[in-house]
């Protein structure tokens, strides 16, 4: 799963709409400046040419500082913000109600002197479970309590659709197992690197010292080295993302005889498993771990078990807890000052647990269908405007033109939210009792999943709620999915100029179709099945084309030393470049061959290119841009702004001299869909 308007006849529409109730209110106007795009937010000293995005956001930039309880702040954060406090206003309602499931949830997260005066108390017991642990069979079966408990272990799995039989579903087994977010940060020599496991190996320590364990210190150096050594098996990222590369269909016996020094088969079992085959995405790692586990003390799996069980609850236990785990994860790592608000928290906890519960109150009172209907005509123009794309590459064989035609008319757009509910009946929510409502939702949750194994594919499941800033594209479903609370300006919005429309969410609508047809997407056909469609010649063009786009994200540098990483963001790098191609086209032909209107001494395609710019808008901490670097694959928001750099219609719109810092010579620009 990949994540991350107007019609000409729809705006037709909405004109229509405003002129017949011109003379009963006034006309009502975008959110941001007079067409839909905030220009007191434009840093005009910069020159388009030199840096696009400081040009487009470079005013907003310096006069918007970063809230204290984010680790970076823009668009995305703007609508979460406004997002979360209606559904705050749901759940302040819920309250009081005693018999609202999501209500009392709330409410116990809320009640924040129970969560004091309990301690520890309610995870005491788990505690005792842990310590209890004699032998690595007991190890085993302990964790795969507590990965039924949301608990992090030596391994994760869930349940998903066989990629190379989309309509089953199967187990899939992954590597885990650090405390770290990946394994650069164990391994990579750089003093900033040796500074965070300084700081990690004193946050072990704490953390145990909280939990009440004796000797400490040396404790938590024995977890640190454990971890390293774990780090030293860990696949890349680049490899982990390698669709081809993770799937190795394995027997439940193949994978117990490759990897002798876990017993997978007792650590499924334990949770009422008994997979006849799975898929091992990291092999090497799965077996090195596992070979790993079995030479280590069991009171280092032990202890790691414990720290692992305080990072997941840390957040419903009491602020000695929650306020050091936070201390690290949130400040060391990503530079943010001060935990959210406890109401914040509450309404993700909620979110989190029955989302969709509260969505169907959410979408009710927030998404009106005329917005769902004008998405719903933006999208088939957009799929349109990639379908006359692929007619006119010159790369692509006309087989495989043939082939990419038949996927994009087997997509399912979703709009907004769910045709079909979840029902959460069964899930206890007890008042005062927020460690145990944590426990239950997630034990219902991972149930749930479970229980797809051996059932029909739900092919009206969504990955997001309602109240996402977000979208996504999801291969074996051949799918794209766009929630209710992104569809808000600077997004969509229904009073904008259509080209802002079209440069905003339009454009994030090409990027997750494009998604299918990036360099993992494309190998899956349109079935959702993986399975190479292209001819070798389709592939190989594909490769040099993206490897001209890898290396220009290579390049770019954030802080010295520290690169993006082309390789690691390609799906996403190549999603912006596709997603603004087919937006922009889709955008000249909603025109209908008149040229566009200049407002505002904005030229159609400058307003375009702008609000392309503008949803990228986002100040960074340093920490947590370089946490970024190694683990997102999406490129810093800057870089996603400034791919117009490929545009020939950039260049005749804004007439960036040759020289210039982004200026790239026609046949240097990337061009792939």
């Amino acid at each position: 799963m990949k994540n991350l308007l107007m019609s000409a006849a729809v705006g037709v529409l909405l004109l229509a709409a405003n002129a017949a109730q011109a003379d009963q209110a006034p006309p009502a106007k975008p959110t941001y400046g007079s067409y839909g795009f905030d220009s007191k937010g434009m840093d005009p000293s910069v020159k388009p040419g030199d840096d696009f995005y400081l040009h487009a956001n470079g005013g907003w930039a310096k006069a918007t500082p970063i809230p204290a309880d984010k680790s970076n702040y823009g668009a995305f954060n703007v609508l979460d913000d406004l997002s979360r406090e209606r559904t705050r206003g749901i759940l302040e309602e819920a309250r009081k109600d005693p018999a609202s499931r999501i209500g009392i949830a709330y409410a116990s997260y809320l009640d924040a002197p129970t969560v004091e005066a309990k301690g520890l108390t309610p995870i005491k017991p788990w505690f005792a479970k842990i310590e209890a642990v004699k032998d690595k069979a007991g190890y085993a079966r302990l964790a795969a309590e507590a990965a039924r408990a949301g608990i992090a272990g030596p391994f994760t799995f869930y349940v998903g659709q066989d990629d190379k039989a989309p309509d089953t579903y199967i187990l899939n087994l992954r590597q885990s197992g650090l405390g770290l977010p990946d394994r650069d940060f164990y391994l990579q020599p750089d003093q900033k690197m040796a500074a965070i496991r300084t700081a990690y190996a004193a946050h072990l320590e704490q953390m145990l010292t909280l939990a009440g364990a004796s000797n400490a210190k040396a404790r938590a150096a024995a977890l640190m080295s454990f971890e390293t050594e774990v780090a030293k098996l860990h696949w890349t990222q680049i490899d982990s993302r390698d669709a081809d590369k993770t799937y190795n269909r394995m027997t439940l016996a193949e994978l117990q005889e490759a990897a002798p020094g876990f017993d997978f088969a007792a650590y499924f079992a334990a949770n009422g498993l008994k997979p006849e085959a799975l898929i091992v995405a990291q092999p090497t790692a799965i077996t090195g771990e596992a070979a790993l586990i079995g030479r280590t003390p069991v009171e280092v799996l032990k202890d790691a078990l414990l720290l692992r069980s305080l990072h997941s609850y840390a957040t419903y236990l009491p602020d000695r807890i929650a306020d050091a785990d936070f201390a690290f994860y949130g400040t060391t790592l990503s530079g943010t000052p001060q935990r959210e608000e406890r109401w914040k928290r509450a309404v993700g906890f909620v979110k989190d647990a029955m989302g969709e519960e509260v969505g169907k109150i959410y979408v009710a009172r927030y998404f009106p269908p005329e917005t769902k209907a004008a998405m719903d005509q933006l999208v088939k123009n957009v799929i349109a405007a990639m379908g006359r794309r692929i007619d006119g590459l010159s790369w692509m064989s006309d087989g495989a033109k043939e082939r990419a035609h038949k996927k994009l008319a087997a997509f399912t757009p979703k709009i907004g939210h769910p045709d079909k509910w979840r029902d959460y009946g069964g899930l206890d929510m007890g008042a005062g009792d927020l460690f145990g409502n944590a426990l239950r939702s997630n034990q219902y949750e991972f149930d749930y999943q479970m229980g797809k194994l051996g059932k029909p594919i739900y092919r009206w499941e969504w990955q997001m709620t309602p109240m996402e800033i977000n979208a996504y594209a999801d291969f074996s479903m051949v799918e794209i999915v766009f929630p209710a609370a992104i569809l808000q300006p600077p997004f969509f919005d229904a009073h904008a100029d259509p080209a802002v429309n079209y440069g905003g969410i339009g454009a994030v609508i090409g990027h997750e179709l494009s998604h299918h047809f990036d360099d993992q997407g494309a190998k899956y056909d349109e079935s959702g099945k993986l399975n190479q469609w292209w001819s070798d010649a389709d592939v190989a063009a594909f490769k040099q084309l993206t490897g001209k786009l890898v290396k220009q994200y290579d390049a770019y540098e954030p802080f010295p030393g520290a690169h993006v990483k082309g390789d690691f963001t390609l799906g996403e790098n190549i999603g912006d470049l596709a997603g603004v191609a087919v937006a922009l086209d889709a955008y000249h032909a909603s025109l209908g061959g008149k040229p566009a209107p200049v407002i505002d001494g904005t030229t159609g395609d400058q307003r375009f290119f702008l609000s392309w710019a503008q949803v990228w808008r986002r100040n960074y901490r340093e920490p947590n841009l370089r946490q970024r670097l190694v683990t997102d694959p999406h490129s810093p928001s800057q870089y996603r702004a400034d791919t117009v750099r490929n545009f020939d219609q950039w260049y005749a719109a804004f007439k960036p001299a040759p020289g210039s810092k982004l200026y790239l010579a026609p046949q240097e620009r990337v061009r792939i869909w």
